[in-house]
């Protein structure tokens, strides 16, 4: 009885931890994770930008936010057209 007690905790754990995955693999596909990180970069730069004096801050702290979430929101495209070529092989 207590082998079996063992194993049923023992599983338990494992699917607690699977659960604590799949919760961190939703939230790093989220689109709000992405909108916070293209926000947060886009306000960095922009900061940025401006202590360097460089010419319209605002306007071009966009280029390299979008280009966050364009390459966050494209390369999982990307990747599944890569896999799905793959396993035709």
């Amino acid at each position: 009885m207590e082998r079996i007690d063992e194993l049923e905790r023992r599983v338990r754990t494992i699917e607690e931890r699977n659960a604590n995955v799949e919760r961190d693999k939703a939230w790093e596909t989220s689109w709000a994770r992405t909108a916070l990180v293209g926000a947060l970069t886009y306000v960095v730069i922009a900061v940025f930008f401006s202590f360097a004096r460089l010419p319209g801050p605002l306007l071009n702290a966009a280029v390299p936010a979008l280009a966050f979430v364009l390459s966050t929101r494209t390369v999982p495209l990307v990747k599944r057209a890569w896999l799905r070529r793959r396993a035709r092989r």
